[in-house]
């Protein structure tokens, strides 16, 4: 959940906004900080490599500074047919700014996020190395 700044961005503009963190702590924090502005949010706790997102649920999907390679699937698929994704998270070039994380399992290959939604219409992509090295994309599924 990103401590929840984005589901109260989109929950501030008026969205149905569901949030899910594994840990417990950030989905209480959200909580508090939707509440405490009078906003609507709907979170949970849960690890989604064991329980998944609904399938063709949610018009957009925000994921921002993390990376689990076996999700993509179900991100993928969690997208409603016209939906979007909003995915950014560090490449391997963040290693030569010494900081942040360093394992490449937490760390984007140069075009791998683009080969990720293989298929979705991508509507915009980019790869930058400053102030942090991230890849962004947004892409929709085809409808």
């Amino acid at each position: 959940m990103g401590r929840g700044r984005h589901a109260l961005v989109l929950a501030r503009e008026g969205f149905t906004t569901f949030g899910v963190d594994i840990r417990l702590d950030a989905v209480q924090e959200a909580m508090r900080a939707a509440a405490g502005e009078g906003l609507a949010l709907r979170a949970w706790c849960a690890d989604l490599t064991q329980t998944p997102l609904a399938l063709a649920r949610f018009d957009l999907i925000v994921v921002t500074r993390y990376l689990q390679r076996d999700l993509f699937p179900s991100l993928r698929e969690a997208v409603v047919p016209a939906g979007a994704i909003l995915y950014e998270t560090f490449t391997v070039a963040q290693r030569a700014l010494g900081r942040g994380p360093t394992s490449p399992d937490h760390l984007l290959e140069p075009g791998e996020l683009r080969d990720r939604f293989e298929g979705f219409e991508v509507l915009f992509y980019e790869e930058v190395s400053e102030p942090d090295a991230v890849a962004r994309i947004v892409a929709r599924r085809s409808a």
